[in-house]
């Protein structure tokens, strides 16, 4: 293994600027080799796995030393960390929602670690705090959100989660008083609280074995009953499996308290629907839809029917009616299947309000209960909304909209009259009259027509030489939408381009864009974002001096493909947090609930097509990749570091050329949710300075 690596950064056409000597750690390599078919799969790295053995900490030390010293050489990396910190900093708040007599929401004054959950009696009431995550760590790691009232109102369950890591433990805050009540509940992963009567059901996990917290898979999930002031040891088991460890079970109660609804998924798509008439329990659970092919979720219930949101019968999702007892022979339409896909729909104000996705972007329809639809709600800008979330007899609800250049700005509408107004708009200092976004459409290899949103600032002059960012995600039916980014601000004003691209996977155009690039065709996710990265470059917004990649999660498998696939292609590439080793990654906590995304490796069709573009088992020696910076957590317990750390050392390893390939790897933070603003901001900021010094550029603006 190479451990020294002269790299020399050139600006195009002006010669040597620097030469730096980099040392990448010594990484020991093993003998471990697995067998898939009759096909060795060597895996050297193997013991990085072990993120608690003191070899593992010390690796992580040293990659981590190389790599700060690295960017605390690029001399206006302070210069955009300020930049980012002042985009920060103004006051930001979420969409407030009805509980009873009282409106939440969270509020941030700007830098604050984390947002804090506010409470106020009505709309004129005084705001108090209600939740102070900061308050509980002065590291600003600890996150908190709200999980669940009780039917009457008077209570509400709150998880917090330390450092990132999916585990969370529910507590219960009396409203009124804001009394935390002596319940605690540990661990507990992806549960809210359903309640009934004098408690509530939720899902949890047995305590994992020791140092196996944030790595071992995680099995059994059950749902429980708790009853409000006994000892979580007292909680009853409601349902579990026991012949099938690996699936999730999550427990809902309709708002009446008349059926608990269980959904049961064996990975992160398809759902198995069953339900308990609560008015008699000794009838037991019965089920509702057999087996995975389709996604349920229960939005309400109208007496003996249930409302429920499906893609059952409709690939863009429908709103259909049934009686849960004989749901074959009574279902029936209420909001019927459109060329857009149902993205989402509330309850609330006695009106369904639908949002779609037109082209990735947001529409609202507000239906009667019956499905008759009342009026297209007038939006005041092409974005994403979210919100219309409250109470049954609620007159006025409100929701946030939202663009690349606009934050979140929140909306009153009168369910009446159909009527927007201003509630709050956020101070941002910058002007956004200066960017423009726009929407194109290009061809990918198989010539499916994808989109993509660009957004640059005015009077751009398309000569190939703009940095761009390009990024996308690609995966788990999961749309990318405009969204507002302060840090990414601070790019555009040095007259960069981020470009989204809308890559088949996702949900953008419903459920056949999603099965279009999941399991054997993964590849059209590929082809997807090398034919976006093509496009910028055929059209001069850039040229691949000039061009980087960006990707987190699933995300980061598609970076650390593409990259494999057309080195060639692109300057600089950032696979944050990603799924690198897929021979490997149903082993670690929840990764078994991708195997319906992904596939397995245990199948003989699916290990071919796995290994075929498995960002780790396919680095080549002799290769020049681009410059590179992985980014990573060490309390990522949903896609665990070990995919980063074997990937990096591999990098390491292989590269052929001066590009730098480097690992940044975060302390007392995980897959990215609850993060510190302080983390993301620094973050960003070597980001930011790594791509635009590995393309030359030596100016900040």
């Amino acid at each position: 293994m190479r451990s020294h690596l002269l790299v020399s950064l050139l600006v195009m056409g002006h010669g040597l600027l620097m030469a730096q000597e980099l040392n990448y750690p010594q990484t020991r390599k093993t003998d471990v080799v697995d067998y898939y078919f009759g096909t060795a799969v060597p895996d050297p790295y193997r013991w990085l796995e072990d993120d608690h053995a003191s070899e593992t900490k010390a690796w992580v030390q040293e990659q981590n030393r190389v790599t700060f010293a690295y960017l605390s050489k690029i001399p206006y990396r302070d210069r955009i960390r300020q930049r980012i910190t002042e985009l920060y900093n103004y006051p930001r708040m979420s969409v407030p929602f009805r509980a009873g007599k009282y409106y939440f929401y969270t509020r941030n004054d700007g830098l604050q670690p984390q947002s804090v959950y506010f409470i106020q009696q009505g709309l004129d009431g005084e705001p108090k705090v209600f939740i102070d995550p900061n308050a509980m760590n002065p590291q600003g790691t600890t996150a908190v959100s709200l999980s669940g009232f009780s039917k009457d109102r008077r209570y509400v369950c709150y998880n917090v989660s330390e450092s990132g890591s999916d585990w969370q433990t529910m507590y219960v805050k009396e409203v009124a008083s804001g009394t935390v009540l002596s319940d605690e509940l540990r661990w507990i992963k992806f549960s809210g609280a359903a309640w009934y009567r004098n408690g509530f059901f939720y899902s949890g996990y047995q305590r994992p074995p020791k140092d196996q917290e944030l790595k071992g898979q995680n099995r059994f999930q059950r749902i429980y009953y708790h009853k409000l002031g006994t000892p979580q040891s007292e909680d009853m088991v409601v349902w579990e499996d026991r012949e099938r460890p690996l699936r999730y079970v999550q427990a809902q109660v309709t708002d009446d308290e008349r059926y608990l609804v269980i959904y049961i998924s064996e990975g992160t798509d398809g759902i198995e629907l069953w339900y308990m008439d609560l008015r008699n329990k000794h009838a037991g659970f019965r089920r509702i839809f057999e087996g995975f092919q389709y996604n349920y979720e229960v939005i309400d219930n109208e007496g003996d029917e249930l409302l429920v949101l499906t893609n059952h019968g409709a690939k863009n999702y429908r709103v259909i009616a049934l009686h849960p007892e004989r749901p074959q022979e009574t279902i029936r339409d209420v909001i019927a299947e459109r060329s857009e896909l149902l993205q989402s729909v509330q309850a609330t104000g006695g009106k369904l309000f639908a949002t779609y996705l037109k082209d990735a972007s947001s529409q609202v329809i507000q239906f009667a209960r019956s499905g008759e639809q009342e009026r297209v709600i007038s939006l005041p800008l092409l974005g994403t909304v979210s919100g219309f979330v409250g109470e049954k007899d609620d007159t006025v609800v409100f929701y946030s909209l939202t663009s690349f250049t606009t934050p979140a700005t929140i909306y009153q509408y009168n369910i009446r009259t159909g009527e927007s107004k201003l509630y709050r708009r956020p101070e941002v200092k910058f002007n956004p009259d200066q960017y423009v976004t726009q929407q194109v459409f290009y061809t990918s290899k198989d010539g499916t027509r994808v989109p993509m949103f660009l957004v640059y600032k005015k009077g751009l002059k398309k000569n190939g030489r703009n940095p761009t960012l390009l990024y996308g995600y690609g995966g788990f039916n999961i749309a990318l939408t405009p969204s507002f980014s302060p840090s990414r601000m601070a790019l555009l004003e040095q007259g960069a381009v981020f470009a989204m691209a809308n890559l088949r996977g996702g949900s953008e155009y419903g459920e056949a864009w999603h099965e279009a690039g999941m399991l054997l065709k993964k590849q059209n996710v590929f082809d997807d974002f090398i034919a976006a990265a093509e496009y910028l470059i055929r059209e001069r917004y850039t040229s691949s001096a000039y061009l980087a990649i960006m990707g987190r999660s699933n995300g980061g498998l598609l970076v650390g493909a593409v990259m494999n696939q057309r080195p060639d292609l692109f300057a600089v590439a950032f696979p944050g947090v990603g799924v690198m080793d897929m021979l490997r990654f149903h082993k670690f906590t929840v990764g078994w609930g991708w195997v319906v995304e992904y596939g397995s490796s245990e199948d003989s069709i699916h290990f071919r097509n796995l290994y075929s573009y498995s960002p780790l088992h396919n680095l080549r020696k002799g290769v020049c990749y681009p410059a590179t910076l992985v980014t990573t957590a060490d309390h990522d317990d949903r896609v665990v570091p070990a995919h980063s750390f074997k990937y990096i050392a591999t990098l390491q390893e292989v590269q052929s050329c001066n590009r730098p390939v480097l690992i940044r790897i975060d302390v007392q933070a995980g897959h990215g949710g609850g993060r510190p603003v302080q983390k993301v901001i620094d973050e960003d900021a070597d980001i930011y300075a790594f791509m635009f010094w590995n393309m030359g550029i030596r100016q900040w603006k």
